[in-house]
């Protein structure tokens, strides 16, 4: 119960739904029309707006995109910033998990208009569904600790400690840990 109310903390304190939801009413747009651009249900936006659950980075950009925005513009947090410090004591305390069963912590939320986004992502051996994911953009991925399976396209990578991958993130994606844990930085652009 300690651990759900201060997930839901994090999630309020980030704010994703309360932007996203703000944009699109701005736009005067409906929940199904941003559903139906997202490929997501009208009930899964709804709850995204409303932070009850935390979209996968890859339903983030397509909404951002639905949205007329990037990924960036949804994370960011009000004031203009030249440089971002973050501790890695404070990005694994604040990870917040995903419906896909990883957790995730965007690097430099209060950045503006910052070409990439830099994400610190854990997953856990099974706990990660599967799942596919296909959107805009490019992604580097590099593996901080355990080891996980990579599928892109039609390629399976095994993935260890200090390896790379660099990928079109339109083509279909998903991962799979192997370890118990794997550790790993995400970069989108």
């Amino acid at each position: 119960m300690e651990a759900e109310l201060l997930l839901e903390e994090k999630m309020n304190s980030l704010d994703i739904g309360g932007r996203i939801k703000a944009l699109r009413v701005n736009q005067k747009r409906t929940l199904q029309e941003i559903a139906d651009a997202c490929d997501l249900s009208r009930g899964m936006i709804s709850k995204i707006e409303n932070n009850k659950t935390v979209p996968s980075v890859a339903a983030l950009v397509k909404i951002a995109t639905a949205l007329g925005t990037n990924i960036s513009s949804i994370l960011e947090q009000d004031g203009l910033v030249n440089a971002i410090h973050t501790s890695g004591k404070k990005a694994t305390e604040s990870l917040t998990i995903t419906e896909k069963g990883y957790s995730i912590y965007p690097f430099a939320s209060e950045y503006h208009e910052k070409k990439m986004q830099p994400f610190l992502f854990v997953a856990r051996r099974g706990e990660v569904k599967p799942h596919e994911l296909s959107h805009e953009g490019e992604e580097f991925i590099y593996i901080i600790s355990g080891q996980m399976k990579m599928q892109v396209g039609e390629v399976e990578y095994l993935l260890k400690e200090g390896d790379t991958l660099y990928f079109n993130s339109l083509q279909k994606h998903g991962i799979l840990p192997v370890s118990e844990e794997v550790v790993y930085l995400d970069i989108f652009i």
